[in-house]
């Protein structure tokens, strides 16, 4: 599948902010959890909606976990140009650093089928990182 075409007629932007979730992590057993809010935002000219993701997830120990599926969170949204779709997730790593990536798989109206990117982000303990 191709990636982002040239033009702005799909142009698809994908932020996240992340938190560190201390009330279900578990240090002294290598477990440590952390939110991640995303907002996806339709910057194009058509219409799109998001079918799949996938997700490269990475600790400190270079251990690497591989996510894909249909939508997110259950849904399947479908943007109208300017608009967002904004969600929350989860996930958990065996060390207090790692990173996430990925892509969104799309489909404009008019058919084409491009991936929305999703920036490599940090995932980091509070003060782990200066």
């Amino acid at each position: 599948m191709p990636t982002m075409p040239s033009n702005d007629k799909y142009n698809v932007n994908v932020a996240v902010k992340t938190v560190y979730v201390s009330t279900q992590s578990d240090p002294r057993a290598n477990r440590y959890v952390f939110a991640y809010t995303v907002t996806i935002t339709n910057r194009g000219t058509v219409p799109v909606q998001l079918i799949t993701r996938h997700w490269v997830i990475t600790d400190a120990n270079e251990r690497t976990q591989e996510v894909r599926g249909d939508g997110v969170v259950g849904e399947k949204p479908r943007l109208q140009p300017g608009a967002s779709f904004q969600y929350t997730s989860g996930t958990a790593i065996e060390t207090p650093v790692g990173t996430m990536g990925g892509s969104y798989q799309m489909v404009a109206d008019d058919g084409t089928r491009f991936n929305a990117e999703i920036p490599v982000f940090t995932l980091s303990t509070p003060g782990i990182l200066h």
